[in-house]
């Protein structure tokens, strides 16, 4: 019958402005980012457009305002996004059967499309440790060494690789961060956080609130203390020189980014868990209804396998020289 309701299993979300709203402030925050990275004293911004006739950039974005400005439009995204969600989630809305499955589903893409993300950074990392020399000299028809660009001498493979190497690795001048201090600290803290958030979900199943508060209080306590040893970390290895975190060349770039692409996932998961403490304090959570946490759940045991990974190939094998 025309104008009837139609009667069905999915969920069809209301529109919503928090999508595009968040993608906006994201690019915002990110142009920003790289603006505030080239606005040192002697750099001029993130140059826009051609430059005029006498050398000067026609437009430069400098500062951090606009880093700040998006960084504030993503926080509120957080915010409203997530209370819509909660409020649809509480209504009933998504709990179906096909619905959850579709939840599930889309969570596992997303870990999937995160592990495409680390296995870059970690080829970085890797291409550089398992081959950070060249092959043979590039030699002329008189018996010569040929020259590249700068000068240096040419080297068949990757010759760029070997003179920002020394053939080495890690390269030379670098004093790599030993494995068995704080990055084994916290691994045994992720670890620790594992079991915590399987003993809230456990928790959850069986409808015991007061452990699943108390599960999680303890997750987020390691998480924010893991950071904080990450900062640490940091700190040591760019204080003493042991190498740099900008022009330090691709050691300290490509670890940089693995680590810290990952210590951003543990401040994001952190974030995740604590919204969900919010949430088990209000009683939102119950043995069949709690995706929202279950979910999150899953993000942190992504980032704790994650985490072996980098201790075991960044830290111990390549950090020694052992993957070359």
């Amino acid at each position: 019958m025309a104008g009837a309701e139609v009667k069905h299993d999915y969920h069809l979300v209301n529109p919503s402005a928090w999508p595009i709203v968040g993608s906006i402030a994201a690019a915002a925050m990110m142009i920003g980012a790289v603006a505030w990275m080239h606005s040192g004293p002697n750099e001029p911004g993130l140059i826009l457009g051609a430059p005029r006739a006498d050398g000067t950039p026609t437009f430069a974005l400098t500062g951090n305002w606009l880093f700040l400005l998006g960084l504030a439009g993503v926080l509120i995204t957080m915010v409203g996004w997530w209370r819509d969600v909660i409020i649809e989630s509480l209504k009933g809305e998504n709990t179906s059967t096909v619905v959850r499955l579709g939840l599930r589903y889309g969570m596992v893409l997303f870990i999937a499309s995160e592990v495409m993300f680390f296995a870059a950074w970690f080829w970085a990392f890797f291409g550089a440790a398992l081959f950070p020399g060249a092959g043979d000299p590039v030699t002329l028809a008189d018996g010569a060494q040929m020259t590249n660009l700068n000068g240096d001498p040419a080297f068949l493979g990757n010759d760029g690789r070997f003179h920002a190497t020394g053939g080495v690795w890690p390269p030379t001048g670098v004093e790599p961060l030993s494995a068995w201090g704080l990055p084994l600290i916290n691994t045994l803290i992720l670890l620790l956080s594992g079991t915590t958030v399987t003993w809230a979900h456990h928790a959850v199943q069986h409808n015991d609130q007061k452990g699943l508060v108390q599960g999680l209080i303890v997750t987020i306590v390691l998480g924010a203390f893991f950071t904080f040893l990450q900062f640490v970390e940091y700190r040591e290895a760019l204080t003493l020189d042991m190498f740099k975190f900008s022009g330090g060349g691709i050691y300290g770039a490509s670890f940089f980014m693995a680590t810290g692409f990952h210590g951003l996932h543990v401040i994001i998961g952190t974030i995740f868990l604590t919204v969900c403490l919010f949430r088990a304090l209000a009683g939102h959570f119950t043995p069949d209804r709690h995706f929202g946490f279950e979910a999150a759940a899953w993000y942190w045991h992504f980032v704790d396998v994650v985490w072996l990974f980098l201790f075991a190939f960044i830290y111990v094998l390549g950090n020694q020289g052992l993957l070359s």
